[in-house]
């Protein structure tokens, strides 16, 4: 190593760690940055919760379930003011948000919640926070994201986390199962969960004959509404580990119950209406994977995936694949699919690529936008143009640049005019798209992109580019 870079490492070295700016709100710890990876920072007001969780195995045992994400204690304290510990935690390529997961991805997600509440009180702790946002998919399951999310049960006398729970685990699963699957996006507009009582207010008159709604959702936000203007603290007894555990058993037999609402949603059922015979379905998976094979890209985003079908067929090809599309049927039918084939490098997520996740919480920067939270090496948009072209006007250059800002490739497939589901998408509308045309779309695509490949799919009225982009 030259002086000049001993002296540009040692610069770096002096330099304070990037805290993480959503990470502001536990007094535990906090989230920082070094050399593009993620660090974690253990103040002393954990201290001995960190040698119990250490200690008693709570720590081991979810790890070795993949319950809790693996880590490692690393020499990093002078980075970490006064730290007493730091731990390294495995890196993630890209963080979600509950409201991009499906009904099952979010059930899964109340699940493992409280089974690592479950967990800790064997191990004479307790789950302390259930944010929602503390878990992420990991290979394909639920994982706890915050190690420091576990406390002492000899400080509680009750479940501290249990209206965050039901925020933001029961009300959008029950209202998913009631009323409309769409309803999860609410947790959008509620960054601490959807409150209570405004589920209660949704949801039909039949749910209070459940016992399990009854109990951890409307009665809880009927005393919740009773209690709103009290200027005094409210106690209660001191429960038991043993009660403590029945009151979560009882959420886990609940979430269990609940299934996502039966309905008919626009492209749900794509597949099951398309316009491909088999043979042309076959030889459009001949030609994708021809293509992705090609680029080979190490990350994948597959923007309107609908069911997953076409990342599945290149999932061998690929460290991982971000299936996002604006349909929670599809999402959900992929998720499961995805679930049961143990595709475990596959993520499916909700995700409208017209009105993507925006920047969210406080100064806006709690929760990032979409964009912002990753970049693939390839995006494939398979059957999408002519539903962001016509559908929602977008201009052919708009896609081209847009595309051009986020991946090196792109697999994408035209869609000409004549096609049944152009004519489908026409059938109520003017046609006022004069500029929707192959060559058009070829013409504007190639100021931004050199055509690697392309390949018309048999019987259809369909071409499949692969580009690479231009630089500048």
């Amino acid at each position: 190593m030259t002086a000049a870079a001993r002296l540009t490492v040692e610069a770096r070295r002096a330099e304070p760690p990037e805290r993480e700016f959503s990470s502001f709100r536990d007094p535990s710890g906090f989230l920082f940055w070094r050399d593009g990876e993620i660090y974690r920072a253990v103040l002393e007001p954990y201290q001995r919760q960190l040698a119990a969780a250490t200690a008693t195995g709570l720590y081991a045992t979810c790890i070795a379930d993949k319950l809790l994400l693996p880590f490692e204690a690393v020499d990093g304290r002078s980075d970490a003011g006064a730290a007493i510990a730091v731990l390294k935690p495995r890196q993630l390529s890209l963080i979600t948000y509950p409201y991009e997961w499906c009904f099952d991805q979010l059930k899964d997600a109340a699940i493992a919640t409280l089974g690592l509440h479950l967990r800790a009180l064997e191990h004479q702790m307790i789950l302390k926070d259930a944010s929602a946002y503390n878990i992420q998919f990991v290979d394909g399951r639920p994982c706890l994201i915050d190690h420091l999310s576990f406390d002492l049960l000899s400080e509680h006398g009750m479940w501290p986390a249990y209206g965050q729970f039901c925020r933001h685990f029961l009300a959008p699963l029950a209202l998913m199962s009631y009323v409309d699957l769409g309803l999860g996006r609410l947790a959008q507009l509620y960054i601490d969960g959807i409150p209570l009582e405004l589920a209660a207010s949704l949801l039909p008159w039949r749910t209070r004959l459940s016992p399990g709604l009854s109990m951890h959702l409307h009665l809880h936000a009927r005393l919740l509404a009773k209690h709103a203007g009290a200027r005094h603290k409210i106690t209660g007894r001191r429960l038991s580990s043993n009660a403590l555990a029945g009151i979560a058993k009882s959420l886990l037999a609940l979430v269990r119950s609940l299934s996502p609402k039966n309905q008919t949603t626009e492209w749900g059922a794509y597949y099951a209406d398309t316009n491909y015979s088999d043979e042309a379905l076959a030889a459009k998976q001949r030609i994708v994977r021809e293509m992705v094979a090609l680029a080979k890209p190490v990350t994948i985003w597959d923007v309107g995936a609908n069911n997953g079908a076409f990342a599945r067929a290149v999932a061998d090809l690929a460290r991982e694949i971000v299936c996002m599309d604006v349909d929670p049927q599809a999402v959900n039918a992929n998720y499961l699919a995805c679930r049961n084939d143990g595709a475990t490098n596959i993520l499916p997520l909700i995700a409208d690529c017209t009105n993507p996740s925006p920047a969210i919480g406080f100064a806006n920067k709690e929760r990032l936008a979409l964009d912002d939270r990753g970049s693939p090496d390839l995006i494939m948009a398979l059957a999408l143009i002519h539903h962001l072209a016509i559908s929602h006007n977008l201009p052919f250059a708009h896609l081209a640049r847009h595309f051009a800002g986020r991946c090196e490739h792109l697999l994408i497939e035209f869609v000409a005019k004549s096609d049944s589901q152009v004519h489908r998408l026409l059938a109520n509308r003017k046609d006022i798209f004069r500029d929707y045309s192959e060559e058009r779309f070829r013409e504007v695509f190639s100021d931004y992109f050199s055509i690697v490949l392309e390949r018309s799919i048999p019987e259809t009225r369909r071409t499949l580019y692969l580009m690479r982009r231009r630089t500048p």
